[in-house]
């Protein structure tokens, strides 16, 4: 097998999951990556009233999270999965019926909200299959609210490197970049704040 295939095959099933490996990537991320969520969802430190965005939501296990701990606010996720977007759906489906989430179809690149809509953001495993790094940061850093906090999580399975990460938020417009490590699992998180 090349290179190119198989990178073909993880980019459908876990980078931009679609079809039959998307749905299989979609089951192995919602076991893989709630730990992450959890993990980002506290570092963030997410109130019951907050408004919240998950980029690169997967399955939707981190909206569920999220959902709980902003259980009075608000909570909003893209995803440029057709697949992911309808395995969160159904995951969120009570929550979305309440009003309380509102996923959708779209890229970081072109966030469908309007500037300074929320408190905080998190995107879990995903920054490192965005076309633009800095410019999705850039989008992120205009729909948050001045004050508002970022968290980009990655497991040791992401395939992305530390190195580079506070910069790339730095040069979006982040200030306050700094890594946050788990040693033992050899997963990391970076945090910053819209100043």
């Amino acid at each position: 097998m090349t290179m190119g295939f198989v990178q073909s095959l993880l980019m459908r099933a876990f980078g931009r999951p679609t079809g039959v490996l998307g749905r299989l990537g979609g089951i192995i991320m919602a076991r893989t990556n709630q730990r992450m969520a959890q993990r980002a969802i506290e570092l963030l430190d997410v109130q019951p009233s907050e408004r919240v965005l998950e980029v690169g939501f997967g399955p939707g296990v981190g909206i569920a999270l999220l959902a709980r701990s902003a259980s009075a606010g608000w909570v909003a996720g893209i995803d440029p999965s057709a697949e992911m977007v309808g395995q969160a759906r159904a995951r969120n489906a009570d929550a979305i019926g309440a009003g309380r989430v509102e996923l959708r179809q779209g890229s970081v690149e072109r966030l469908p909200f309007e500037t300074a809509t929320f408190d905080k953001a998190m995107a879990i495993n995903s920054m490192q299959v965005w076309s633009d790094a800095v410019g999705g940061l850039r989008e992120i850093h205009r729909v948050l609210k001045p004050g508002g906090s970022v968290v980009l999580g990655f497991t040791r399975h992401a395939g992305q490197v530390k190195e580079g990460v506070t910069e790339t938020l730095t040069a979006a417009g982040f200030a306050g970049a700094h890594m946050v490590d788990d040693l033992e699992r050899e997963d990391f998180c970076a945090l910053a704040v819209k100043s």
